[in-house]
């Protein structure tokens, strides 16, 4: 097995293995959230996201909340609102 197919394996398992923990760590929440570690101390030093600092050094993050956070101020498509669309192919409507 080639070295590109290992580090694809071992990204994938990496990744189902954070889909299970409860609590991030700042890397492990900048990974899951896709945002860099700067942006990730701006948003905790603002109290924009919620986290947790037990010892007042490190910093957590529960999973569950990082979720929330993410998926607050959901927009909605025009389908998703009931509203009916043209579809652009043939120009007719979608109720």
């Amino acid at each position: 097995m080639n070295i590109l197919k290992l580090d694809e394996r071992l990204e994938r398992i990496e990744s189902l293995l954070l889909a299970n923990k409860k609590v991030l760590t700042l890397e492990e929440a900048c990974d899951y959230a896709g945002i860099s570690r700067s942006y990730l101390y701006k948003l905790t030093s603002t109290g924009t996201i919620p986290h947790s600092k037990p010892n007042g050094k490190l910093i957590y993050f529960e999973r569950e909340e990082l979720e929330q956070w993410l998926l607050q101020n959901k927009m909605f498509s025009e389908v998703d609102s009931g509203e009916s669309v043209k579809c652009h192919s043939k120009g007719s409507k979608i109720s």
